[in-house]
């Protein structure tokens, strides 16, 4: 490759003349640090386009048409025509970049208007979107470290707010620079998806060394030298690190005797199906079988070309390979057959995700995603057959793992799509793209996925947390309640009171015995007194006969009304309405003094309490209240009872289509209302048990199995065989 040591100066004239004020603001530390690290770029995009033909090329020997091969040839001849403006171009974008950190404003968010190129097909944004945002996680997540410092420092000199997607040495803004100067290919999206491939290999790989010698710069000229520098590996190395090293041994060790035996064992359940993966051609070809090398290959063919989301209903993987052996087959005059061991493997996968994409305790929305892992999934099974027997299989623990998350997702379309389907379809991108026969590739999505999953569990337990002790507390709420109902109904029903008596008790002394329960309890001597307070209110406003009820009215009045008083205050009840009352009371008992005999009672109208008062609301009394019953040893009601904290159900809505998957977060003992979630701890359902039991009878909702997705398939795929092998 020739040496472009020329393009940096030329930039730097094009720049100093066309922005000189903008860049003489710019510390001279800043510069160097500017061109240290443009060095470093520019000869991780010559390694970039020196390995572009090659693998350009590749991909064009592995091309299934004509068609295709030739839009490798001439990406790599628009390739070389364009390659020094390609790299010009790139410089130019970076060097503008640190001319922008004069400005006062920050440059707008770069990466999403980067991504959108004229006329590219929606599917197209949405692979390079994918492509991109994998990236620059991955970056952060490896060097995020080094990147912050990197920010904090280049802010303190700067006396500004940056923030690590504006740092012009940060993963997005190269990767920015990188489309923008790319932005002439005429290339189709495969090809870009490469290219974006090899800019992470040979230019984001370096990172680490590029935040590390601009920090050091930085540091050795007093910018912020008190922050600890960033240790050699990230955490999320250590983590990658540590599930790589629990499987370590078994991946390197060739299969143990107990391996061997288990998938020995498969293979006595799989003989009634082999030979299901054979070329069409005429039964007097001689037979070559197709070493397990090249069977991996035709399967990286298949990979590259896995079906869109909306085409894998259709896809039949052992269709796909019959096709792909037949043409071999054509080509070489012989029937190209899977050998034994192989094909077995082939047969138990497809069915198990056959299995998998039939099962409802997966969201219909995310099958097709899942559906797309079947191929690189297969390709581990033929590499390494502990797959089959090893359950903590990094590979096989990534689908349960995907699984479970999944287990709460309701259906989604277009743009409403969360992190969780984001990071999966990340997750399945990278596999597709990036898996040939390196297997540690699984790992390491694990130890992020499992990262990722980690952190949304923490936050979803924590609202979980928060919302049960808002239900114990409503609960307890509850109980008082109805210990105040039960109380005012002893001291009303049968009564005969002014209207205004009866009032004032329903909505004022209420809450003052509800407070009251819920600080002391119903057992308490402020309980007790407060009840006594109510009987005394009740008492001192009717009729009565005796002779001494004038004299005994006389003595009660001073202290009621200081216990009213005093109660209304403690539960902050409204002084106008209180002063109001008290006039009122005091009318009634003036009148009751002064007009002893019942006949020229001069007392506004009475009414007679004939109903206890309620103080539920109406959808409380909707929750709690059922017409129907059933039986205590009714199915539906074990059903309920079975439930754990945890269990995940489903609701069905007006039709089946519409699902909606919760989690139980809290069973309330004190009024035996069972609590749901989503999936991000979200109060969505409650129930109590007899109307939960109902929805179990009526089939509207349903538990889901929460067990390991793959283990489950597996097992249900060998259950069959078993049972075909035995005749039933």
């Amino acid at each position: 490759m020739h040496n472009d040591g020329n393009v940096v100066p030329l930039h730097k004239a094009t720049t100093c003349q066309a922005n000189p004020s903008l860049l003489a603001r710019l510390p001279v530390i800043l510069l160097q640090v500017r061109d240290k690290a443009a060095q470093r770029l520019r000869n991780g995009l010559q390694d970039l386009f020196d390995n572009a033909d090659d693998t350009l090329f590749e991909m064009a020997d592995r091309a299934r048409n004509d068609v295709e091969q030739n839009i490798f040839f001439e990406a790599m001849r628009d390739l070389r025509l364009k390659r020094k403006n390609i790299e010009r171009g790139f410089l130019e974008q970076y060097f503008a970049a640190f001319v922008g950190l004069t400005q006062s404003d920050p440059a707008p968010n770069i990466v999403s208007h980067a991504l959108q190129y004229e006329d590219a097909p929606r599917t197209d944004d949405m692979e390079r979107n994918v492509a991109i945002e994998s990236m620059v996680t991955r970056v952060l997540n490896r060097d995020g470290f080094a990147l912050d410092q990197l920010t904090a420092r280049l802010n303190a000199l700067l006396d500004k707010s940056l923030d690590d997607q504006h740092n012009p040495l940060g993963p997005a803004m190269l990767c920015e620079y990188f489309l923008q100067a790319g932005r002439n290919l005429g290339v189709e999206i495969k090809v870009k998806l490469i290219l974006l491939k090899l800019f992470e290999r040979y230019v984001l790989a370096d990172t680490d060394q590029l935040f590390a010698e601009a920090n050091q710069l930085l540091v050795a000229t007093g910018v912020l030298p008190e922050l600890k520098p960033a240790p050699a590996r990230r955490a999320r190395d250590h983590a990658t690190a540590s599930v790589r090293r629990e499987f370590e041994d078994l991946d390197q060790a060739p299969a143990d005797a107990g391996v061997q035996e288990v998938f020995a064992a498969l293979q006595e359940l799989l003989l009634h199906v082999r030979g299901s993966v054979a070329p069409t051609l005429e039964p007097s070809a001689a037979t070559q079988p197709i070493s397990t090398r090249d069977l991996l290959r035709l399967l990286s063919h298949l990979q590259q070309y896995a079906p869109a989301l909306a085409g894998q209903e259709d896809f039949d993987l052992r269709n796909q390979l019959e096709q792909l052996l037949t043409r071999v087959s054509v080509k070489s005059g012989k029937s190209r057959v899977v050998e034994g061991a192989d094909e077995d493997v082939i047969n138990l996968v497809a069915m198990v995700f056959d299995c998998i994409l039939d099962d409802r305790n997966l969201p219909d929305s995310l099958k097709a995603l899942i559906a797309r892992l079947q191929i690189p999934m297969l390709k581990v099974a033929v590499i390494d057959k502990s797959f089959f027997s090893r359950s903590s299989h990094p590979a096989r623990r990534l689908l349960n793992e995907i699984a479970e998350a999944a287990m709460g997702w309701g259906n989604c379309d277009g743009d409403a799509r969360g992190s969780l389907y984001l990071r999966i379809e990340q997750v399945v991108q990278r596999l597709l793209t990036d898996f040939v026969d390196d297997t540690t590739i699984f790992s390491e999505l694990l130890a992020d996925f499992l990262t990722f999953t980690s952190d949304e569990r923490r936050r979803s337990e924590l609202l979980e947390q928060r919302l049960r002790d808002a239900e114990e507390g409503r609960a307890k709420t509850e109980l008082a309640r109805v210990c105040v109902e039960q109380a005012m109904a002893r001291a009303l029903l049968g009564k005969v009171l002014p209207p205004s008596v009866v009032s004032f008790v329903q909505t004022a002394w209420s809450k003052v015995l509800l407070l009251t329960c819920l600080k002391h309890g119903d057992q308490s001597a402020e309980w007790q007194a407060d009840v006594q307070t109510m009987e005394q209110l009740i008492w001192s406003v009717q009729r009565h006969a005796d002779a001494d009820a004038g004299l005994r009215l006389l003595k009660l009045v001073p202290g009621l009304l200081k216990s009213l008083r005093d109660g209304l205050n403690s539960s902050a009840f409204d002084p106008f309405a209180t002063s109001e009352f008290f006039s009122e009371l005091e009318g009634l008992h003036v009148r009751l003094l002064e007009t002893p005999d019942p006949v020229q009672s001069e007392l506004p109208p009475m009414i007679e309490v004939s109903r206890a008062i309620v103080l539920q609301t109406a959808d409380e009394a909707a929750l709690t209240l059922s017409p129907e019953r059933l039986p205590a040893d009714d199915t539906s009601l074990r059903q309920v009872d079975q439930l754990r904290l945890g269990s995940w159900v489903a609701f069905e809505e007006d039709d089946d289509e519409d699902v909606l998957r919760c989690k139980l977060a809290a069973i309330i003992q004190a009024t035996g209302k069972y609590v749901f979630v989503d999936r991000t701890g979200m109060k969505v359902r409650e129930r109590n048990r007899l109307a939960l039991a109902l929805e179990f009878r009526r089939g509207t909702v349903r538990t889901l199995d929460g067990t390991l997705l793959f283990d489950r398939a597996l097992e249900s795929v060998l259950g069959n065989l078993r049972r075909l092998n035995n005749g039933k």
